[in-house]
């Protein structure tokens, strides 16, 4: 029997077997009418038309969804939640066309941002980490992957890792060590001694304490150069975290190429990736993580180009890129819109984007991204009669429901008090 059955649903499952490719991406294999039934591990018994009530009995408790749609909790495969202050007296350098690695050379940016970082306790940095996740799970995100980045040396990169492994809520987190996110000041006239300190000590250190599954690079130009993120990477690849890399999001660096020669699982931003960077991508089955908010934020006037690299074969995913400075929003449904408006990718592209696929690029496909028999039940219901809506009508928060490891985290909108094991 189930431990809670959703009834009276529009069931946006997005079930597939592997990340969705082309015509595959405006598949959602919907089911009108359905019900979820879930068992009491928390885990997905069955999906299917009708009320389900074959799983039901005395102790089951209903969830009659009203017409709504019900889809997997959202994904977001990319962030830079874990840091502290905020770069709001940037607004108006942006306004007067002052470019962005223009600001981070007269130490604004990430550079002002790691200053703040590095003077939090811990303490102060898992309260604001804390805060972050309650808005993300508001607006219906059930997973998300965390970047460091903000401390760039040992003391202040394991202090962000550690606070985001530490952290007890339900929104489950997957870590990546991005030290190579900028050359920290105490380096700035010896960028090679920095760059050699990531490889002897740093990442050696986060691998041995399994601080982070992931290692990422900030692969531009005015940051890391392709020799030198290829050599940050493979280090990485030694010492067994899986590759990311930032790659092409603003001068056309072969960002691509690279993430396809080291076999790297993503690579993200790609504002301005080759026609041979997307070709080498999709042999090497490279996923790409777009960030249309960022582009939006950034005034770039210009986004990933999704529609080539979806006739490409390229299995596209979304995320927010929520950080202090180029995309502070945690509202993957913020980004749904930019994805319509600045990549033209229709509304089942999208939500295959934010899900099943970006499920995928944290290496969790197996276990989230879709509601599916054998599936852990991260479920979303959406105050909305059908998936088209939620990008229409825009600007508002459509979640009525959010649903993580079987247990109901927000209800009517409202969030619900307790850890991840309550």
């Amino acid at each position: 029997m189930a431990e809670l059955l959703i009834q009276n649903g529009r069931i946006v499952t997005c079930a597939g077997n592997a990340p969705k490719s082309m015509e595959d991406l405006n598949d959602l294999n919907i089911i009108e009418n359905g019900y979820v039934a879930i068992s009491s591990a928390g885990m997905i018994l069955d999906t299917g038309g009708g009320s389900g009530d074959f799983y039901r009995d005395a102790s089951t408790q209903i969830i009659d969804a009203g017409g709504r749609v019900v889809m997997p909790g959202l994904v977001d495969p990319h962030t830079h939640a874990v840091h502290y202050g905020s770069r709001e007296n940037e607004i108006e350098l942006k306004l007067r066309g002052v470019p962005y690695l223009e600001i981070l050379k007269q130490g604004g940016g990430i550079l002002s941002t790691v200053r703040a970082t590095r003077s939090a306790s811990k303490d102060m940095l898992s309260e604001k980490l804390a805060k972050t996740l309650n808005t993300m799970l508001l607006w219906g995100t059930t997973t998300v992957e965390i970047k460091s980045g903000y401390g760039l040396n040992l003391l202040d990169e394991v202090k962000c890792l550690e606070v985001v492994r530490d952290m007890d809520h339900p929104i489950e987190t997957v870590r990546t060590y991005m030290g190579a996110h900028a050359v920290p000041p105490e380096y700035s006239n010896n960028r090679a001694a920095y760059i050699d300190f990531m490889l002897t000590e740093v990442i050696p250190y986060v691998a041995h304490h399994k601080l982070a599954e992931f290692i990422d690079c900030f692969c531009e130009e005015g940051v890391f150069s392709i020799e030198e993120s290829e050599q940050i990477l493979r280090k990485g690849a030694e010492f067994g975290l899986a590759l990311k890399i930032h790659a092409d999001e603003i001068e056309p660096m072969g960002g691509g190429e690279l993430a396809a020669r080291v076999q790297a699982v993503t690579a993200e931003h790609l504002v301005a990736v080759s026609d041979q960077g997307i070709d080498d991508m999709a042999a090497a089955g490279t996923i790409p993580i777009l960030l249309p908010g960022t582009s939006f934020y950034l005034k770039l006037k210009t986004y990933a180009p999704a529609r080539k690299m979806i006739a490409k074969g390229l299995p596209i995913a979304l995320a927010s890129d929520y950080n202090p400075g180029s995309c502070p929003t945690e509202s993957l449904q913020s980004v749904m819109v930019h994805a319509y408006l600045g990549m033209g990718l229709t509304p089942a592209e999208i939500i295959n984007g934010i899900t099943i696929n970006a499920a995928h690029a944290i290496r969790r496909g197996h276990l989230i991204g879709s509601i599916e028999a054998g599936k852990q039940a991260d479920i979303v219901i959406m105050d909305a009669p059908n998936e088209q809506y939620l990008i229409y009508h825009f600007g508002i928060n459509h979640v009525h429901t959010v649903i993580k490891k079987g247990k109901i985290r927000v209800q009517d909108g409202l969030l619900k008090q307790g850890g991840a094991d309550d």
